[in-house]
């Protein structure tokens, strides 16, 4: 509205929709305005909060026209505020957590039903997404800030918050322009941290510059190849093998929207001083904590758990942080009680399209294959190491295994892993992308189910007694090995004159 007539000419111009450019334009100039927030004194914190809210507010308002919605979010910061400063009991992260993700749903709802998610424009659910993450990590840190040291792990300790912040300090905190649009989120006590520093580094600008690449190729390559191509005439003429190409291409260019707002709102934070994780053994700085994605261990995973450990790294941080690890009692082992509502809470969160839905069914046991298998097929190809009970020291304690070489096997293995892991979520990404079960079943049936062959040949064959048979075999291996090392470390008696016996 305000400053459409200057983003209209340039949208145009790349063939991308008025609010991609809009939000592109966004992130960029966060890149020098980041360098200027960090030239305010650090004796000045007022000024860095004030310069955050003006800054996210002017995105908001005049860039993004979000006038109401932006008010909106403003009440959910605002209702957070006020909650984790007047209710003290341990109910208050779940009370904010609830009316945080009622109001998300809201949102999804009225995008998904009332809205065209197809028309490219940028929906106020994205921010509000990272608003909630942000609100909800927030009210567990002030509860865990009330809570004996004693009873909290390393990061409950390190995030908590003692000191209550004000109105203009919760503010800033909640509107931290580099990633008030898509991420990453951060916790209160780094968003102070960094308030109170200048620590920043270049590899901010090498991020943008590979921001622009996938941002490149996204626009470039999208208009022409992505997960629609697959619902073409054209689609259906191919053959089977050049299918499976074409979808795997198409994901990774649909993945590079992704990876290039992550990369700049990544560099954009780091110019701030947010992200610094300490130094190499080199004396590198390393820059890793504003981290939303490990491209390179995401496109090319060795399992199913390192392709999702790679993947909006700081959305798994707050599943688990917030709701797997608070829904597990002190010294009992997370179960059911603890993963249903974790995925619920991950489901709900992205949205209410019923193609995330599917995807989400089919990944849950795409993982548990890929555990049975790690417990079962690993082993196999590993060298047999004898129980540390076999092996002691001379003081009597268990000697650790040393790291075990890297065979054949277990070079196939990987191999395999990775192949498996990118044809499957490629594979599933379909829905997820597509948004409706119709368009996301029809494009499963256009490659003829592959995934699904995957996964449940896979765990037909692990519960219909392959898991017994290959458990058996690394029994036999292991005690094979056992024997081995007891044989090997067992006294030689050779040339050794026996003792006379006294008469």
């Amino acid at each position: 509205m305000y400053l459409d007539f200057f983003f209209l000419p340039l949208a145009a111009k790349v063939g991308a929709s008025l609010d991609q450019v809009k939000l592109i334009t966004c992130l960029l100039v966060s890149y020098p305005l980041g360098s200027l927030y960090t030239s305010i004194p650090t004796s000045k914190p007022t000024l860095r909060h004030l310069f955050s809210i003006a800054i996210s507010s002017f995105y908001f308002v005049t860039v993004l026209n979000y006038g109401v919605s932006y008010l909106l979010l403003l009440g959910d910061v605002l209702v957070t505020y006020i909650i984790t400063l007047t209710v003290q009991g341990h109910r208050m992260p779940w009370i904010v957590f609830f009316i945080m993700m009622g109001h998300l749903l809201f949102n999804h709802i009225k995008r998904t039903f009332f809205e065209n998610p197809f028309d490219g424009s940028y929906s106020i659910t994205g921010p509000h997404m990272v608003l909630v993450m942000k609100l909800t990590t927030f009210a567990w840190n002030v509860r865990d800030g009330r809570r004996p040291v004693g009873d909290l792990d390393k990061w409950q300790a390190k995030t908590r918050v003692i000191k209550f912040p004000s109105l203009l300090e919760f503010l800033g905190f909640s509107l931290y322009f580099p990633g008030v649009l898509v991420g990453p989120y951060v916790e209160y006590a780094s968003y102070m941290s960094l308030v109170d520093g200048t620590l920043w580094d270049r590899a901010a600008y090498l991020k943008m510059f590979l921001a622009l690449g996938f941002l490149g190729i996204y626009m470039g390559v999208g208009p022409k190849l992505s997960f629609h191509t697959a619902m073409t005439d054209w689609f259906l003429e191919q053959s089977f093998p050049y299918k499976i190409l074409i979808i795997q291409i198409a994901s990774f260019v649909e993945r590079s929207k992704f990876y290039g707002v992550w990369s700049l709102t990544e560099g954009a934070s780091i110019l701030t001083g947010l992200g610094f994780t300490g130094y190499s053994s080199s004396g590198t700085p390393n820059w890793n904590g504003a981290a939303n994605v490990d491209v390179w261990k995401y496109e090319f995973p060795e399992n199913p758990k390192m392709l999702i450990d790679s993947w909006n790294i700081k959305t798994n941080t707050w599943l688990r942080e917030c709701m797997y690890k608070r829904m597990t009692p002190k010294g009992e082992k997370a179960g059911f009680k603890s993963i249903i509502p974790t995925s619920l809470t991950s489901a709900v969160w992205h949205g209410v399209f019923p193609g995330y839905y599917l995807t989400f069914i089919v990944g849950s046991l795409i993982t548990t294959s890929a555990r049975l298998a790690r417990s079962t097929i690993r082993p196999l190809v590993l060298p047999a190491v004898p129980q540390p009970s076999a092996r002691k020291l001379a003081n009597g304690q268990d000697s650790k295994p040393s790291q075990q070489p890297v065979t054949l096997f277990k070079t196939v293995y990987d191999i395999a892993g990775t192949v498996y892991t990118v044809l499957l979520i490629n594979f599933i990404a379909l829905p997820f992308v597509l948004l409706y079960l119709t368009e996301g079943i029809e494009v499963w049936r256009r490659v003829h189910y592959y995934g699904l062959w995957m996964v449940f040949g896979s765990l037909a064959f692990f519960y219909g007694g392959g898991t017994t048979f290959l458990m058996g075999i690394q029994a036999k291996r292991m005690r094979r090995a056992n024997a081995t090392t007891a044989s090997t470390n067992r006294p030689s008696t050779a040339g050794v004159v026996p003792e006379k016996k006294l008469s």
